[in-house]
């Protein structure tokens, strides 16, 4: 079957819309807008748009008539382009100068690696707040033009686009407060400080799955590029230095850390993980997604001393000596014995008696399944009673009938009987005992 003309060149924006929100498609026109088509225009019916418009995954090549984007985007607010062809700035530019008010932009995995953005047609992205431009290979001048033509943006995402340098643009973006890089190949440090001098508001950096080997700079460099950082994402990094951890504390607002997958990581268990990154950064309030309470930092903190308290001395992170003038030398914890508690006992079956170990956490059923097989017992049904030696006299046998109870809830100690009689049907007599 051949190819139409129309899928050979591609769609226009305005093909897309016009296809999917038909009045055909929403016979009630709820939650959408309903709008005329304009005079002389090839679309003839009315078009239903929501203010956030998506329309990804749709061959879109081209913008299509200006006249009908901009009557029937007028009020679109978020407007959603992803996974499509465009591949002419002209044409995206041509789509967002007619949608006045639009506030959020996604153009991820459309062809743009090598397409530059002329500096005359920048201006159109003025309004935008939210930019997503993943899997784009966009250039770094590309997107130095968008951010010094949006005054307003405030986050920007360009995850996946293969990155292993950043090229520092020469105008800042103040406005900018979260910026999402992640999967990309950064693996330098000196990459990284180049965004705290192009995004100096910046509050959240997310820049998980890159390859970043360390932390570096002083305290006071710190201080200077990421004065306003409050989140930093670290997940599968490349770091491997507790140092680099320590670093992080000079990020005077850092309040939220995630360093999951990282090599210095990888010998510690679960806890110990958690307990040794909690106690290395003291102002954290949220650790890889969860809340840290007083307690747990408290505990946390006390941890981190008795693990390295029989380091020497030259061995001694500078965290260890701030947290004991805090909380002093610590004893090391008791050791707790867990395993179950046992006990020994007589059990009597018949003539016979014999000294059985009992696990007082198992319960009734559990041990008339031992007797049975230690004692080569009958499997027609046996009853148990337990006789307490110092009390016997006054007390008199107690029948374990309870199946689901456990054994140590009976206060069975050393020296105790157990006594096995077969279960008959008629009710047991005083001289059965």
């Amino acid at each position: 079957m051949e190819s139409s003309s129309d899928e050979e060149e591609g769609r226009t924006f305005i093909q897309v819309i016009s296809e999917k929100y038909n009045p055909e498609n929403f016979p009630y026109g709820q939650g959408v807008v309903v709008l005329s088509s304009p005079p002389g225009s090839p679309v003839k019916d009315r078009l239903f748009l929501p203010s956030s418009l998506v329309v990804n995954h749709c061959g879109i090549t081209k913008a299509g008539d200006r006249s009908d984007i901009a009557a029937f985007c007028a009020h679109v607010v978020e407007l959603d382009l992803s996974h499509n062809q465009l591949n002419d700035w002209v044409e995206i530019c041509t789509i967002v100068s007619n949608v006045p008010h639009l506030d959020f932009l996604n153009l991820s995995t459309n062809p743009l690696s090598g397409v530059e953005l002329e500096p005359s047609m920048a201006e159109v992205f003025s309004r935008v707040r939210q930019l997503v431009l993943i899997n784009t290979r966009i250039s770094w001048d590309t997107v130095h033009m968008l951010t010094q033509n949006t005054p307003e943006l405030e986050e920007l995402f360009l995850c996946l686009n293969g990155y292993n340098t950043v090229s520092e643009s020469r105008t800042s973006c103040p406005s900018l407060r979260l910026l999402q890089i992640t999967d990309n190949q950064l693996q330098e440090w000196a990459e990284v400080r180049k965004f705290g001098v192009m995004y100096p508001s910046l509050s959240t950096l997310v820049l998980a799955n890159n390859s970043l080997d360390s932390v570096g700079d002083t305290q006071e460099t710190l201080q200077c590029l990421f004065p306003n950082l409050r989140s930093i994402n670290l997940n599968n990094s490349g770091l491997s230095k507790w140092e680099d951890i320590e670093r992080l504390n000079f990020l005077p607002k850092l309040v939220e850390v995630k360093a999951k997958g990282i090599p210095l990581l990888e010998p510690y268990t679960t806890h110990e993980r958690r307990s040794l990154l909690l106690a290395q950064l003291s102002s954290v309030a949220v650790l890889n997604g969860g809340a840290v309470s007083a307690g747990e930092r408290e505990d946390a903190e006390r941890f981190f001393i008795r693990y390295y308290q029989d380091c020497p001395e030259q061995q001694l992170p500078r965290r260890y000596h701030i947290l004991v003038s805090k909380y002093g030398h610590l004893a090391p914890l008791a050791e707790v014995d867990l395993s179950p508690r046992s006990t020994v006992v007589d059990v009597r079956w018949g003539d016979r008696v014999e000294a059985v170990s009992l696990r007082l956490e198992q319960t009734v059923g559990d041990l008339k399944k031992h007797l049975k097989a230690r004692l080569q017992l009958p499997t027609n049904g046996i009853r148990l009673f337990y006789i307490n030696r110092e009390m016997c006299s006054v007390l008199g046998p107690e029948e374990l009938k309870c199946g689901s109870r456990a054994l140590h809830s009976y206060s069975i100690r050393d020296g105790d009987e157990i006594l096995v009689v077969p279960k008959v049907k008629s009710r047991c007599s005083s001289s059965d005992l």
